[in-house]
């Protein structure tokens, strides 16, 4: 298994290319996005929008994951039991392993389990458009 690496997202590119305006607050809350490592939620969006300019708002923020979501540029994830998550529509298609003591989120790819995905859903007569898989897991004591 590969831990994935993310080309770094032009989001006001993308807005742009949308007609969306890019004000101050947006410009803001995009490099916030493009720099994250992370699966920031929106109010961590806030958190760290608000400490480079205390004008932003909750709701700018909301609104502007809404645009982005609107027009493929992240995606937007429910990992269980927590609020909508964030990240970047690009790059190669990976999974996820979410630490449920954390809330940290691993991201890994294998082909291994690509391979067996497409064999099940083959044998059952289908061919899959497009699936999610997030496991869900607790760090192992060592003993």
């Amino acid at each position: 298994m590969n831990e994935t690496v993310i080309p770094k997202p032009d989001y006001e590119a993308a807005l742009r290319e949308a007609g969306v305006r890019i004000t101050r607050p947006r410009r803001v809350i995009l490099g916030i996005l493009s720099d994250a490592g992370d699966h920031p939620d929106a109010m961590e969006i806030f958190k760290r929008a608000v400490a480079i300019d205390t004008g932003i708002s909750l709701s700018t923020v909301y609104r502007t994951m809404k645009l982005l979501e609107g027009i493929g540029a992240i995606h937007r994830h429910a990992f269980e039991g927590g609020p909508s998550r964030f990240e970047p529509a690009v790059g190669e298609h990976h999974d996820h392993l979410i630490d449920i003591d954390t809330g940290d989120v691993i991201e890994f790819q294998s082909d291994r389990i690509e391979e067996l995905q497409q064999e099940i859903a083959r044998s059952l007569g289908y061919d899959i458009v497009h699936h999610r898989l997030e496991l869900y897991g607790r760090k192992r004591r060592k003993r």
